[in-house]
């Protein structure tokens, strides 16, 4: 038996209507992490577009730049993890069968 072409093209339809929606939905998501205790502080959101990095004027001391610059360093490598699973875990629900997707042979949607 031959696949239903007009389904597989409606499929591929919803599934694209909902990359878009999910797409939109993370750029509306804000999502924060932070470092040193909270010394460091970054916003960005879901899309990893970097919104805001704040740092308590405390832990400037020009005598040990390394230190800040691990803390930021931190902060947004958190943030950029924090986006990575967020949308590894929409797209996932999305695309990965169940609720109108298609079915994916493994690791294709866990970016």
């Amino acid at each position: 038996m031959q696949p239903d072409m007009n389904q597989i093209l409606q499929a591929m339809q919803r599934m694209q209507q909902n990359v878009a929606k999910i797409e939109e939905e993370l750029k509306e998501t804000i999502l924060s992490a932070q470092s040193g205790g909270g010394a460091v502080q970054v916003t960005c959101s879901g899309d990893m577009e970097l919104k805001s990095i704040k740092i308590d004027p405390d832990v400037l001391d020009k005598e040990d730049v390394e230190t800040l610059e691990d803390l930021v360093l931190i902060a947004v490598n958190d943030a950029i993890r924090q986006c990575k699973e967020l949308t590894a875990m929409k797209m996932g629900t999305s695309l990965g069968g169940g609720h109108g997707g298609l079915p994916l042979p493994p690791g294709i949607a866990g970016f």
